[in-house]
């Protein structure tokens, strides 16, 4: 196959696959524009395909058509669109049948790449045709555990917050009480939104700026307790202000429309954080370590 040929089976595949998936399409964008728990999945196909541009760019490779690994992946997404589609509703409820055939869309993308450009041009993209896969929006269920979790732990680091600083604090499930001010961490307050957004953009900005995968594992696991600090650090700030500043500010705008400041401050720790890392895996390379994590030892006589 030419690499004009490729380009056109590409573009071809994917016309098709928006012709057949177009309503989970437009059924997952709509869910991204009316809930917050899914906003993110509005910046996921304009950054994968930023990030196969610049891949490109940087390593030209030439067509190699995988047909085989291809025809696997177009033959698994198939079935999968079709279980999601055929399946009755006693079996699966709107919204796993959603991620389903948002599943069975993502994975014909990712086939059609392997099988118009081959093993190595898909090696080269792993990261960005993975990252497809934020595409599948989660079952009801899972976002319902999601947020019970990043509750419970808001309130149980909130309440740290306030032992750490000496103030009297108790807790019951997700309210958090100190002296003139009982706290409830709503559902709102989980801040989802934001902490799937911080985690998103964790993943993206260690792939552009790091070069290791420990590095880039390191910040991914960090992003995730640090979307939780982020939630008490709000919380723990707006109890303060509220029970010794001006109760007002619990119905303000920086209770209502505050978890931009919060994310920006989180962002800044995690922007430190690969700074941090970036550094690390620069000394491991000049000590001959290549992308292996460094030593111990290593580290400490530096």
């Amino acid at each position: 196959m030419s690499t004009a040929g490729a380009y056109k089976v590409f573009a071809g595949l994917c016309i098709a696959s928006v012709a057949v998936w177009w309503k989970p399409l437009l059924d997952t964008f709509t869910l991204a524009t009316a809930n917050g728990a899914y906003t993110h999945i509005l910046l996921i196909i304009p950054v994968s395909v930023i990030l196969i541009v610049l891949k490109y760019r940087n390593e030209r490779w030439e067509p190699s058509p995988g047909m085989r690994g291809g025809s696997v992946l177009l033959l698994s997404a198939t079935l999968i669109g079709l279980f999601g589609l055929k399946a009755r509703a006693d079996i699966l409820t709107g919204d796993v049948r959603l991620a389903l055939e948002m599943l069975g869309l993502t994975t014909w993308w990712v086939g059609s790449f392997l099988f118009c450009f081959g093993a190595r041009a898909f090696r080269a993209c792993a990261f960005p045709l993975l990252f497809l896969l934020w595409l599948v929006p989660m079952p009801e269920i899972v976002v319902n555990r999601t947020v019970e979790f990043l509750q419970q732990s808001t309130a149980s680091l909130t309440r740290g917050m306030f032992t750490l600083v000496g103030v009297p604090v108790s807790q019951s499930g997700t309210s958090v009480t100190i002296p003139r001010l009982t706290v409830e961490v709503a559902q709102e307050c989980s801040s989802i939104r934001s902490s799937l957004m911080l985690i998103v953009i964790a993943m993206v900005t260690s792939y552009l700026l790091l070069r290791s995968f420990w590095g880039r594992t390191i910040v991914f696991l960090v992003a995730i307790p640090l979307a939780i600090a982020k939630n008490a650090l709000r919380v723990f700030t707006l109890a303060v202000l509220g029970a010794y500043v001006d109760p007002a500010i619990l119905n303000s705008p920086l209770h209502h429309q505050g978890g931009v400041l919060f994310l920006a401050i989180a962002l800044l720790v995690l922007f430190g954080m690969i700074r941090l890392v970036g550094r690390v895996e620069r000394r491991s390379r000049n000590q001959g370590g290549g992308d292996k994590f460094p030593r111990l030892s290593a580290s400490v006589t530096q």
